[in-house]
C-alpha cells in the first residue's frame, strides 16, 4: 500500500530574488530600479506610466518605509515633490536592476488567475530589457549578476564593474 501525500505548493522565488538583488545593489553602492508592468492592481502615479510600464527607484534615499514582502512591495516616494504611497504586487515586477551598470534580472509577466507566465518562453537572461529600460535609461539588455567564481571555476575576485561614460567628466568647483 502506497501513501500519496500532497506536497504543499511552493511559494514563488520571485520575491526572494527581488530582495536578494536589492541587497546586492545596495551593498555594492548601486541604485536599485524596479521595472513594473502596470495594471489596476498596481498603485503608482499614473501620470508617470509609459507604455503600460513604470520604472521606480527603490534606493534607501528615494523611499520611505520600504517593505518587500512575498506578495507586495510597498513604500512612499516623492514624485515632483509630492509624497505618494506606492504598492506593487510582486507578480507585476518585470525586472530589478542596477541603474549604473544594468546588471539585474528580468522576470516573465505572470497572470494573477493561474500564476503562469503570460506570454514569452524566453528566459529572463536572454530576454531584451523592457522598453522602459531601453529608452529612458539606455540599458541595451539586462545582464545577469555574476557569481563569485571566475570562468575557470576559481575563487578569484571578478573584475569590478566599469562605470558607463555619460557626458563630460564632473569637476569640483571651490566656493568661498
Amino acid at each position: 500500500m502506497s501513501l500519496m501525500i500532497d506536497a504543499p505548493e511552493a511559494t514563488s522565488t520571485r520575491p526572494y530574488l527581488i530582495r536578494a538583488l536589492y541587497e546586492w545593489c545596495t551593498e555594492n553602492g548601486f541604485t536599485p530600479y524596479l521595472a513594473v508592468s502596470v495594471n489596476d492592481t498596481v498603485q503608482v502615479p499614473r501620470e508617470y506610466v509609459k507604455d503600460g510600464e513604470i520604472v521606480l527607484n527603490v534606493s534607501f534615499d528615494a523611499t520611505t518605509g520600504l517593505r518587500m514582502g512575498n506578495d507586495y512591495i510597498e513604500f512612499k516616494a516623492r514624485f515632483a515633490g509630492t509624497a505618494r504611497d506606492i504598492m506593487v504586487p510582486v507578480n507585476r515586477v518585470i525586472a530589478i536592476y542596477a541603474r549604473e551598470n544594468g546588471q539585474g534580472m528580468a522576470f516573465p509577466l505572470v497572470s494573477t488567475e493561474e500564476g503562469k507566465p503570460v506570454a514569452s518562453s524566453a528566459t529572463a537572461e536572454s530576454r531584451p530589457a523592457p522598453p522602459a529600460l531601453q529608452h529612458e535609461h539606455k540599458v541595451p539588455q539586462l545582464t545577469s549578476v555574476e557569481s563569485d567564481h571566475g570562468a575557470d571555476g576559481s575563487d578569484r575576485e571578478p573584475d569590478p564593474p566599469r562605470p558607463v561614460a555619460s557626458g563630460p567628466r564632473p569637476s569640483l568647483k571651490r566656493v568661498k
